[in-house]
């Protein structure tokens, strides 16, 4: 061993394998230990004189400065087999120090680690990867670890070694390209980062950890050590109902909510709620409105708030933004202890080129592709997984796992499946590549959204997956076995397209485009729809949902109430932004909070009780929800009425008997003594009228209720109601 050569390599932050000459070594004589310590101007060796034997005293031993850059050296006629020591120091300014030498430490991370890793199946890979509080025959400290196959060195830099890479360069396990380092005395809130020095043209970088569990707060970009295994749950009640739960046949109805711009502090409107201030003020209101799940935009750690968490750097930390790990903990915990559950959106598809993530990680395109044309979303400015790669895809899987088993998570919400799906997406002639069959599906993409489905449903019955999925893509919603993607649900972007393009019409209009609202029955039941009114329809110029509606102040109420009911009537689980139902002027802005102040005035206040009406009727009516995907919960009365732009039809819960009606008057005119067919003779109670006072409506009604007559008006129904419709209503209606 060339010692010179290599001190020189350690004093110039250029060993990758320090292990070699750090740390205790087996001579002829006994052991010797050496350390690298710049700061030093004495140092000693303390150990136990017995080795473990109870009371056998301390030694002491000063160690030689055997190089002027720092390193010291000591011989003692010992065994290393097990040998701990500390190093205790003097520094150059008089200060004291004491601790145990990380590099008498062995590897903790085995073999079959390393083996799952590699081969892609170390689905806890967030237990082994990254920073962890450990002890190791009882010395306390923390174990960090990385993925960086085509590094030279790595180094381990934070506070702790004032920022400095020749302090604590990391061990390389080479069978799967993993650096490892033990550091005692570590402890959490420790700030860290790698550096990295690749093999290649000298590149050197601090990256941020890939598996961090916390991070500090926005601009700045250090990860932090955090234990997440302390927070005691609550909710257990909730996670054993869930796995016994089939959402397909349950409401699910969804409030999407960005958490920095739901609500901002009253004293500083620039100040964030936190993750507890949050859970004490959203929570009531989403239980108050009837929802059964909030679905928060991405929660994982980003540099650039107006990304809104779509451009994730930790995929394993909740944003420092609103608080602690623990923090977000406490929130999911009261979710689940007031019976709603937890949707976060997730980022599988792209990630950003930020220096200090995930893009060129160890010198070489680790995450991403090569080849812009396959690595790239330039719309975007990100870069695309390379879900080829065995670790790339178990980073993922490990990802989607570790939300629902740290953090209680009920459901990921995949976001820009098409980009995945589509080697072409957005992309003009000549900047894709085909796959190996000349076509444009990006086939390793597949496999991996086909396998992050059947582990997450497999280890987690009850968890949601839902697709936001674009595209004609067959069986997106159906499972892998059937040759699906595997997905619980799929985003219904067509509905919600046809929907908003009709209801944005001049009344006058609607009855040229009465196809825009029956086209959807045609498919409803090819996959299991969510249908969504999200943040992207009311932003970037396309107004909020109340401005979209056409007419007067009173016109636009009436027509966003009718959309509502008409959505709600719609075979699909829903899903609607915050601020849409209460009905925000503005487009939504990240910037600022929800416009609260709308609610002081009537027709926003009255919005907001038909809202939690339709949730609570949808909760509570088995027809409204227990048969989304199949034919059986669905029949048209009547959908050639565009002369009128009226729309009927019957909702059936599992029990065929049990059904409702639904009536949909498209535009201002009233309509009297209109008929439409009913299965069965009886009363028929109207239990709910868009068009009442209790909503800021005209109160036109009927008076409770109608009484069905044995005359046949429609098609295959042998009775028939004759009813008054409101302008621009949603009307109800059950038989007792």
């Amino acid at each position: 061993m060339d010692s010179e050569k290599l001190y020189r390599q350690i004093s110039r932050a250029e060993c990758g394998n320090p292990f070699d000459i750090l740390g205790p070594h087996v001579i002829d004589e006994g052991t010797v230990v050496r350390a690298f310590l710049p700061e030093a101007k004495s140092a000693w060796i303390v150990y136990d004189k017995g080795r473990k034997a109870k009371g056998a005293g301390e030694a002491v031993a000063e160690m030689q400065r055997v190089s002027d850059v720092g390193f010291f050296e000591l011989k003692l006629q010992k065994s290393t087999e097990g040998f701990r020591y500390k190093i205790r120091l003097l520094t150059h300014w008089d200060e004291h120090r004491e601790s145990f030498d990380p590099y008498c430490f062995s590897p903790t991370i085995t073999d079959f680690d390393q083996h799952l890793l590699s081969e892609g199946k170390h689905y806890n890979s967030y237990e082994k990867l990254g920073s962890h509080i450990i002890e190791i025959d009882g010395v306390s400290g923390v174990r960090f670890s990385v993925w960086a196959p085509n590094a030279k060195r790595v180094s381990v830099i934070g506070e702790f070694n004032g920022w400095d890479s020749r302090r604590h360069p990391m061990r390389m396990l080479h069978s799967a390209g993993i650096w490892e380092l033990f550091i005692p005395g570590l402890s959490q809130g420790c700030l860290y980062k790698f550096e990295i020095k690749s093999r290649f043209h000298g590149y050197v970088q601090q990256k941020v950890d890939p598996f961090a569990f916390h991070f500090e707060v926005r601009p700045k970009s250090a990860s932090v050590v955090y234990s997440i295994n302390g927070y005691e749950w609550g909710d257990a009640e909730w996670i054993d109902l869930r796995t016994k739960t089939d959402w397909f046949q349950r409401p699910v109805s969804m409030y999407e909510a960005h958490l920095g711009s739901w609500m901002r502090s009253a004293d500083d409107p620039a100040r964030f709620l936190t993750y507890k201030e949050l859970a004490a003020s959203l929570i009531p209101y989403v239980k108050k409105l009837g929802y059964t799940h909030i679905e928060l935009l991405p929660v994982s750690e980003h540099p650039l708030d107006g990304s809104w968490g779509y451009q994730t750097i930790g995929y394993y930390a909740p944003t420092s933004r609103f608080g602690t790990p623990d923090d977000f903990m406490f929130f999911v915990d009261m979710c689940h202890q007031n019976g709603i559950g937890v949707i976060v959106d997730w980022v599988p598809a792209h990630f950003p080129k930020d220096g200090h993530g995930l893009a060129f990680f160890d010198g070489t395109h680790l995450y991403e592709h090569m080849d812009p044309k396959m690595g790239e979303h330039k719309d975007w400015g990100t870069l695309i997984f390379n879900y080829g790669r065995n670790e790339v895809r178990n980073f993922l899987i490990s990802n989607a796992l570790f939300w629902i088993e740290k953090y209680h998570i009920d459901g990921l919400r995949v976001d820009a499946v098409a980009s995945m799906l589509y080697l072409d997406y957005s992309k003009g002639p000549g900047e894709w590549i085909p796959n190996k069959y000349g076509g444009n599906e990006n086939i390793e993409a597949v496999q991996f959204i086909k396998t992050f489905n059947e582990v997450v449903h497999q280890r987690h019955p009850g968890v949601l997956t839902i697709a936001e999925e674009s595209t004609a893509w067959p069986s997106v919603s159906r499972p892998t076995y059937v040759g699906g993607l595997g997905f619980s649900l799929k985003w219904n972007m067509g509905w919600m397209h046809d929907t908003l393009s009709y209801f944005s019409k001049d009344p006058i209009f609607r009855k040229f485009h009465s196809g825009d609202l029956t086209f959807s029955m045609l498919y409803a039941f090819t996959e299991n729809f969510a249908l969504p009114f999200s943040h992207d329809e009311v932003v970037h110029g396309k107004r909020s949902m109340i401005d979209k509606m056409p007419g007067d102040i009173w016109q636009k109420f009436a027509n966003l109430r009718v959309l509502y009911g008409y959505m709600y009537a719609h075979p699909g689980k829903k899903l609607l932004f915050m601020g849409a139902e209460f009905g925000q002027w503005q487009e939504w802005d990240h910037d600022q909070g929800l416009h609260w102040h709308l609610l002081e005035n009537e027709p926003n206040a009255r919005l907001l009780s038909y809202v939690q009406d339709l949730n609570n009727l949808y909760r509570s009516e088995p027809a409204m929800h227990e048969v989304d995907f199949d034919w059986h919960g669905f029949q048209w009365i009547d959908f050639r009425d565009s002369e009128n732009s009226v729309l009927s039809f019957i909702r059936r819960a599992k029990n065929p008997d049990d059904f409702m009606v639904f009536v949909f008057n498209l535009t201002p005119v009233p309509r009297y003594a209109y008929r439409i067919g009913v299965t069965r003779g009886g009363y028929y109670r109207e239990i709910l009228n868009s068009d009442s006072s209790a909503y800021w409506g005209g109160n036109i009604g009927n008076a409770g209720g109608v009484a069905a007559d044995a005359l046949q008006s429609h098609e295959g129904l042998s009775h028939s109601i004759s009813i008054t419709l409101p302008p621009l209503s949603c009307l109800v209606f059950k038989p007792s």
